[in-house]
């Protein structure tokens, strides 16, 4: 009896999906790259950078090449405006740098989530991919270097907005509320940092997954998986890290009040007025 190879809908799919298609609202073919669409987001390019299908050495391998390009291109996006937010910083346009920083809090929590993703990435699966990428490492990012030398520029944009208004860090969190607007930005670079340090603890995840994390497992690059740790706690703006320690160094318990006792406006003689404790400042 003949042999009768089944019908695969999934490969007619396939096929179908290779393009081009009519679009029924607009009446026009879509996928040959002759829209204005098409040729501003430049999707011919762009969707011809991952290795074709009859060259990939896993299904997944699509997965893995599309989430880190996308990634380039959102670490790209924070350089771009980490330079704009430099300028406005030194002409003294808080508002917009204001609302530039919270762009870039959102960028870097969209790239921590989009690394979960990755995360559906067995690593049976990953160590297949891993035998075609060569030497290659998070540490080649051109992004990620980009981004913490922009960190710097950032940094000292700061440094110098706070020289122009005569005001340290420390007196920043200390003393009156004079320069609030500038506390408020020092507060949305923290937010920044903080998520862009969470991206990092989500790579870290993401290679515990997939190869582990020891002393003995070594990264392409040749280096051990356990170095990762200490790389994601690197904070862009190390200064307003610091202040923190300062101000808890200062700190004393004095002028508090003890757990379930009254609340009254009687302050103890030689006490830090109760006002100042509750505000977490204290006396240096």
């Amino acid at each position: 009896m003949e042999h009768i190879h089944p019908y695969s809908y999934a490969e007619r799919l396939r096929r179908q999906l290779q393009g081009p298609w009519l679009n029924p609202l607009l009446k026009k073919w879509v996928g040959r790259g002759e829209l204005d669409y098409e040729k501003y987001v430049r999707t011919p390019e762009l969707l011809a950078l991952q290795t074709p299908p009859e060259e990939r050495v896993s299904d997944d391998e699509l997965l893995f090449q599309v989430a880190h390009q996308t990634q380039e291109l959102w670490l790209k996006l924070l350089s771009h405006e980490s330079v704009e937010a430099v300028s406005e910083l030194d002409r003294d346009a808080l508002w917009e740098a204001s609302a530039r920083l919270e762009r870039m809090l959102r960028v870097a929590r969209c790239m921590a989530s989009e690394l979960g993703v990755l995360e559906t990435l067995t690593p049976d699966t990953y160590q297949v991919i891993r035998r075609s990428l060569g030497n290659g490492s998070g540490q080649e990012s051109p992004g990620y270097n980009a981004v913490r030398m922009a960190a710097e520029g950032l940094e000292g944009a700061l440094e110098r907005l706070l020289q122009r208004r005569g005001v340290t860090l420390v007196a920043l969190y200390t003393g009156p509320a004079v320069a609030a607007d500038l506390k408020r930005l020092c507060e949305q670079l923290v937010d920044y940092d903080e998520a862009f340090q969470n991206w990092l603890y989500a790579h870290f995840q993401l290679v515990r997954r997939t190869i582990g994390v020891d002393a003995t497992v070594k990264a392409l690059d040749g280096l051990p998986t356990r170095v990762l740790s200490g790389r994601m706690t690197k904070p862009l703006f190390p200064a307003l890290w610091q202040v923190r320690v300062e101000l808890t160094a200062c700190w004393r318990r004095e002028g508090g009040y003890a757990p379930g006792a009254p609340r009254g406006e009687t302050e103890t003689a030689g006490d830090t007025p109760p006002a100042v404790m509750a505000s977490g400042t204290g006396t240096p």
